[in-house]
């Protein structure tokens, strides 16, 4: 039997502003990577966001990222190691008072953007972030592109971790995610997506926007929640999923 977490981005607004279809797209995931205020949502989101989960059994897990709110944190940023882990610890710890006053254990830790595509080679940084988890929940999973070296890192200092692979993004040949500045980044047809996640989780396999055979390790199937299909994605991955074998639960 085929097991997958689902996870998506949620909580992406900021004040009057809205990101995504949270509300429907939170009733057909397993975990929520909540925004904690520094590239999207404010308390007032991510207390709703929180709640949500929670109605919905969903795990919560911090979404941290550069303070890049202008830039949706998907600009990369030159910041000291102790920089990046405090900056860590004032994210989590913010989403973190939001989750008990649920009567909820944070989950995980997934990091964003541009900070998560820096994870996937830089090895100072993902130290960086995964002594921040540490100290603060060394039960916190640690969420990472598969392949990246943060996963290896979080192993070293004794965290668990979660290899993340995603519906809606095209993978270069080194496992890292297409730039989105790059053509044919995200994918946006729904069965090239589905048939790309069936093979991810039953084979280990993708192919790289050269047409290059990767192995790739899938425990969390993640979609991005700001995507103009990501409601349509969560739904036909539950589709096909159910078809295929494949079940569908949190870590």
């Amino acid at each position: 039997m085929y097991t997958i977490d689902l996870n998506s981005d949620l909580g992406e607004g900021f004040g009057a502003y809205k990101m995504g279809a949270d509300e429907e797209i939170i009733q057909y995931v397993t975990a929520a990577n909540v925004a904690c205020g520094w590239h999207a949502g404010d308390p007032m989101i991510m207390d709703r966001t929180v709640k949500m989960a929670k109605e919905n059994n969903v795990v919560v897990g911090a979404h941290p990222s550069y303070p890049d709110l202008v830039g949706f944190g998907r600009r990369k940023m030159v910041l000291s190691p102790l920089e990046i882990k405090n900056d860590m610890k004032y994210q989590i710890g913010a989403l973190m008072a939001f989750t008990q006053s649920e009567g909820m254990k944070l989950h995980h830790v997934a990091p964003h953007g541009a900070l998560g595509n820096q994870c996937q080679y830089d090895k100072e940084v993902a130290r960086a972030i995964c002594e921040a988890v540490y100290e603060v929940d060394p039960e916190l999973i640690i969420y990472y592109c598969a392949g990246a070296v943060l996963g290896e890192e979080a192993k070293k200092i004794g965290l668990r971790t979660a290899s993340e692979i995603f519906v809606d993004r095209a993978y270069m040949d080194d496992l890292s995610l297409v730039p989105r500045k790059m053509e044919g980044s995200m994918i946006t047809d729904e069965e090239v997506a589905i048939s790309r996640c069936v093979r991810m989780i039953k084979e280990g396999k993708v192919t790289s926007i050269t047409g290059k055979e990767l192995d790739i390790k899938g425990d969390t199937l993640c979609v991005h929640g700001d995507g103009p299909k990501a409601l349509a994605f969560v739904k036909r991955v539950r589709e096909a999923f159910e078809r295929e074998g494949i079940e569908i639960k949190s870590i």
